[in-house]
């Protein structure tokens, strides 16, 4: 099994989750906040930790580059990123539905 096909870890779901559209650092720890209801909240170290792994894995990429306003970047997922989320997703729909199934016996 290679690290591509690991469960993914709580942050990397949420800010897959979060860049299923242009984002940035902030407004992805918003989103994700929002999402959770404040049950998850990203350090700044998860997040940009996080981000180099995603951008390492191919699963996101930089979308635009704010020369702005200090250099603000915004994030999407790549098509691998969305399979990768898609297969998480699926994962946890299995355990859910097992977890159901145990639950009626």
């Amino acid at each position: 099994m290679s690290e591509m096909d690991n469960p993914l870890t709580e942050a990397f779901f949420y800010i897959l989750l979060a860049l299923r559209k242009p984002n940035h650092g902030y407004g992805i720890t918003q989103e994700v906040e929002e999402i959770t209801k404040g049950r998850v909240v990203l350090g700044a170290g998860t997040l940009y930790g996080a981000l180099q792994t995603l951008q390492k894995r191919d699963w996101i990429r930089v979308y635009s580059l704010d020369t702005e306003s200090r250099k603000k970047k915004e994030y999407i997922l790549t098509d691998a990123g969305r399979q990768a989320f898609e297969r998480e997703r699926a994962r946890l729909e299995e355990l859910l539905n097992n977890a159901k199934m145990m639950g009626e016996k």
